[in-house]
């Protein structure tokens, strides 16, 4: 039997949508605001096609309006800065979401770049990347956000524990550093040129796996006691020959001496959606105080 408390996104991220959904009940009822996030995707990529109806669903669940734009594949990159433009424009859409990858043709740069910072609910945009960086107020990327959250139900004062972010994309790693740095972390960004990365996570006492390797980070890497976030999420096959879901962490042996870790699934990928949910909301409300 593990040792380690299991830490419940499902149940997390619920209770953030409930709150999202209050406040967004509040702003309609005070400002005549309602909260609108308009989704758009680009070719037909299977998994990108379940995030838009996941999202969708969650924004309508929580009384926001969502609006979807669903273009072909060969849809040109003119074409998408357009749309992109006329959303920026209009007063009912207070959150923007382009679904990525987008397709090669198009440069995913110039997409992000051109959508109001204001309206940039995913924290992609560079201005809102340098305002987190410089620990101004901003719009932070989803999943660091949420993996934060998730920390703190746990522990609600990160202050003085040294953390290991492994892995430095853009979409986490980066940010999520920045975010334990404004919560008075010791922080170190380990990646696949870290020289024994082993050695690096035993020392964090609290650790955020985001590199898209199974079950990598084994239980030996971990410090007793520890709090652990799992962000990967990939299907490989189990000993029965059946498909499983794994992270980034080998859940078993690393429960056993972690004092909290997060499942896949049920951990931080509910928070994600909770989180852009929330975002949106922020948005709205600072729009509509303009």
């Amino acid at each position: 039997m593990s040792r380690a408390t299991i830490i419940d996104g499902t149940a997390i991220a619920a209770s953030l949508r409930r709150d999202v959904a209050a406040g967004a009940a509040k702003l309609k009822q005070e400002r005549g605001v309602t909260p609108g996030l308009a989704a758009v995707l680009v070719g037909e990529d299977q998994a990108s096609q379940v995030y838009v109806r996941t999202k969708s669903k969650a924004t309508q669940d929580a009384g926001m309006a969502s609006f979807e734009h669903r273009l072909p594949a060969d849809t040109p990159e003119a074409a998408l800065l357009a749309l992109i433009d006329d959303l920026n424009r209009r007063g009912d859409v207070h959150g923007i979401l382009v679904q990525l990858p987008l397709p090669k043709h198009i440069d995913t740069r110039r997409i992000i770049e051109a959508i109001d910072p204001g309206k940039d609910v995913d924290g992609f945009h560079p201005i809102n990347i340098g305002r987190l960086a410089s620990g101004a107020k901003a719009l932070a990327p989803c999943t660091p956000t949420g993996c934060l959250i998730l920390a703190k139900s746990v522990c609600p004062k990160l202050e003085g524990l040294e953390a290991v972010v492994i892995g430095r994309s853009n979409i986490v790693g980066k940010p999520m550093a920045q975010l334990l740095l404004a919560e008075n972390c010791t922080v170190t960004i380990a990646h696949s040129r870290t020289r024994d990365l082993p050695a690096v996570v035993r020392r964090a006492d609290l650790v955020v796996a985001a590199v898209g390797r199974p079950e990598l980070v084994r239980g030996s890497w971990i410090k007793p006691g520890a709090i652990v976030i799992d962000v990967g999420i990939q299907r490989v096959q189990g000993p029965d020959g059946k498909p499983r879901l794994v992270g980034d962490v080998a859940f078993a042996e690393a429960a056993e001496v972690a004092g909290a870790i997060t499942p896949v699934p049920g951990g931080v990928g509910p928070m994600t959606v909770a989180c852009l949910l929330r975002n949106t909301l922020e948005a709205a409300t600072a729009l509509s105080a303009r």
